[in-house]
């Protein structure tokens, strides 16, 4: 099992420049406790989450402070960003991290980015598949025409390649029932979680996704990482007392966010976001802490994430470790130190 932290939120009370400082810290601790990767969210209009408006700048700079931790987007939002352009960045990022980047795909289901640039939200599918087709294809360094929906140009070839062959890992994120299936038939790793679904709905999907991949021709059977809260502390009181707050302000904005799209053309079903809302909005502590998160001591952990392992079959874990911002970046530390110290060599 691949251990990752997943960076995302602001601290409450931090300003920008502290953000940016805590971040590094964090990176900076998993280079030395020999974490595999740190994967760094795409929020380019949201400051009171965060500062990660530019993920693939961030992901340099940590690669160009580190030498053997990976570094990855989760997700880049591939509809955003102009996919030539956006090729030539992640290449180049690959040859200055010498192939430790892992490229984390998604198109987001919050489409603030999207009126923000002018962008429909409800061509947000078509313009990701088409954009990571052409990304795919420009990597290949040679040169090709494309005509499309949304892109048109002739006889472009990009530079650099990227330094792994044939390209960095993508990885898509997924977290609608119909896309686990079409990921599995692109043969691309998973990202997955727990905000929208329980533990056994996401154990369907995953097997979904395999017996897709499977049927697609696929060598193996598949690769998912689960992005999880994860909490660990000395003890199982102090692992369940500490993090309350911050765990359930997370899962009432969650709620929240889930509500905030009503309406809008591409959004999906008001009925089963409002439906959504309500399960995040209900949740009771002791629930959150069965169905949603991965809280205890290294050896609770150990077995949490065994178990979690075997239901769900996930090759690796992308941990947030404060995902509502409310505790401080030393116990952030303290968790990352135990959870590479204990629980990490139990189960790789």
């Amino acid at each position: 099992m691949d251990f990752g932290v997943f960076l995302e939120q602001t601290r409450r009370g931090a300003n920008q420049e502290q953000a940016f400082r805590d971040m590094l810290e964090i990176a900076d601790a998993g280079e030395a406790w020999h974490l595999d990767v740190v994967w760094l969210a795409e929020m380019l209009v949201n400051p009171a989450r965060s500062v990660l408006s530019a993920p693939l700048m961030v992901a340099t700079w940590i690669a160009a402070r580190t030498k053997r931790l990976r570094v990855g987007t989760a997700v880049q939002l591939l509809p955003l960003s102009h996919p030539i352009r956006l090729a030539g960045e992640v290449a180049s990022l690959d040859h200055l991290s010498q192939g430790r980047f892992d490229f984390g795909i998604g198109r987001s289901g919050s489409p603030r980015a999207y009126e923000a640039l002018g962008i429909p939200y409800a061509e947000s599918q078509a313009r990701f598949f088409e954009a990571l087709e052409i990304i795919l294809e420009a990597w290949k360094g040679k040169p090709f025409s494309h005509e499309g929906q949304f892109y048109n140009f002739q006889n472009v070839a990009v530079s650099p390649r990227p330094y792994q062959q044939p390209h960095p890992p993508v990885r898509m994120a997924a977290t609608t029932e119909e896309t686990f299936p079409r990921v599995g038939r692109m043969g691309l790793p998973i990202f997955v979680g727990l905000r929208g679904m329980d533990i056994p709905e996401l154990a369907g999907c995953l097997e979904a996704y395999r017996q897709a991949w499977r049927d697609a021709g696929h060598p193996g059977n598949g690769d998912a990482c689960l992005r999880i809260p994860m909490y660990a502390a000395p003890t199982e009181d102090a692992a369940r007392d500490e993090p309350r707050e911050t765990i359930t302000f997370y899962f009432q904005r969650q709620a929240e966010l889930t509500l905030s799209p009503l309406g809008l053309v591409g959004t999906g079903s008001n009925e089963v976001r409002q439906h959504q809302a309500e399960r995040l909005s209900s949740l009771s502590y002791d629930e959150i802490l069965t169905r949603k998160v991965a809280f205890g001591s290294a050896p609770a952990l150990v077995d949490r994430l065994g178990e979690l392992r075997e239901v769900l079959g996930v090759n690796g874990v992308a941990a947030e470790l404060n995902p509502g911002g409310l505790l401080p970046t030393t116990q952030e530390l303290r968790s990352l130190e135990i959870i590479t110290k204990h629980v990490m060599p139990s189960l790789k």
